[in-house]
């Protein structure tokens, strides 16, 4: 009977089913496999099949399932370093639909998101960028890589459970180059039920309003204080740092103690304005925000 297994376990179990198969398997030999009810497993197929962990093909009048090209079977936290490496190799290879199946694949197989963002996206952010950087690839071929690292980070926030109300965070990147790891950063906050803003590239804001522009949004999004407020801040430049970290400096003083300031950045040279945190780390970065969050819980 299907209450026999969670959703894990049938996920687990059809892997197995399909995997050997060259030629697919209908519906009703999948839950004769898995002795599941026929109806309840042609539901579990279509949600297998939304997620792409599956596809269904029609051999004539009958439908086949497959297993979806570059799934496999899983098992961490011992296979994170076989993920990082064909997730490297699928990127730079431009092969957007195994990049995105992996991905997909790791997270069925119990993967820790934050991990996946950690050791898996993060390492290849940085791969395409130091290949890009190195006259190793052009503007066209970066920024086509770079969406199939975004669309890969989109699946990990689709995990995005209710959110806790005193975890919040505004998220922000200085540049183009750090939009995706503010974007990744993201994805991990809310697997972990903060509430998080995600700004993008702030650039264009470098003006004498941004101040008050950014009181005006956090009124807007914590308007009665509750619990902490952590605002991220992704940069690779000592001006643009420093310009956004006294706007964040001006607003601690309207806002109190609750609003930190975070920065995630390989400069080494210590910020003149108050900045709570600073690591080029985003994983360093992720436990410091819960830590602050335990924090204050304790108060």
């Amino acid at each position: 009977m299907v209450r026999e297994y969670n959703l894990d376990k049938i996920r687990e179990k059809l892997i197995d089913a399909l995997g050997p198969s060259k030629t697919g398997l209908t519906g009703v030999e999948i839950a004769e496999k898995l002795r599941i009810n026929r109806v309840t497993m042609s539901k579990y197929l279509k949600i297998f099949a939304g997620e792409g962990l599956i596809k269904q093909t029609n051999m004539g009048s009958v439908n086949v399932w497959f297993i979806e090209e570059g799934v496999d079977k899983l098992s961490f936290p011992a296979d994170f370093f076989q993920v990082q490496n064909k997730y490297l190799d699928y990127v730079l290879s431009g092969l957007t639909r195994e990049a995105h199946t992996l991905i997909r694949t790791a997270l069925h197989s119990g993967a820790s998101p934050t991990k996946i963002v950690s050791e898996v996206i993060i390492p290849t952010i940085e791969a395409v960028e130091n290949s890009y950087n190195g006259g190793k690839m052009g503007r066209s071929e970066k920024n086509f890589l770079d969406e199939i690292i975004s669309t890969s980070i989109s699946l990990i926030g689709l995990l995005e459970e209710e959110v806790h109300p005193k975890k919040n965070a505004v998220i922000l990147a200085t540049d183009y180059q750090n939009a995706l790891l503010a974007q990744a950063a993201s994805a991990a906050l809310r697997t972990d039920k903060w509430r998080v803003s995600l700004l993008g590239d702030m650039s264009s804001a470098i003006d004498v309003m941004f101040d008050i522009d950014l009181q005006r949004f956090l009124n807007k999004i914590w308007p009665k204080r509750d619990g902490i407020m952590i605002i991220i801040i992704f940069s690779s430049k000592e001006g643009e740092i420093k310009f956004f970290s006294q706007a964040v400096d001006t607003s601690t003083e309207k806002f109190g103690k609750n609003l930190h300031l975070a920065l995630c950045t390989k400069i080494t040279k210590k910020a003149k304005t108050g900045v709570d945190f600073v690591s080029g780390d985003v994983e360093a970065l992720l436990q410091w925000c819960q830590t602050v969050f335990e924090s204050h819980q304790n108060q």
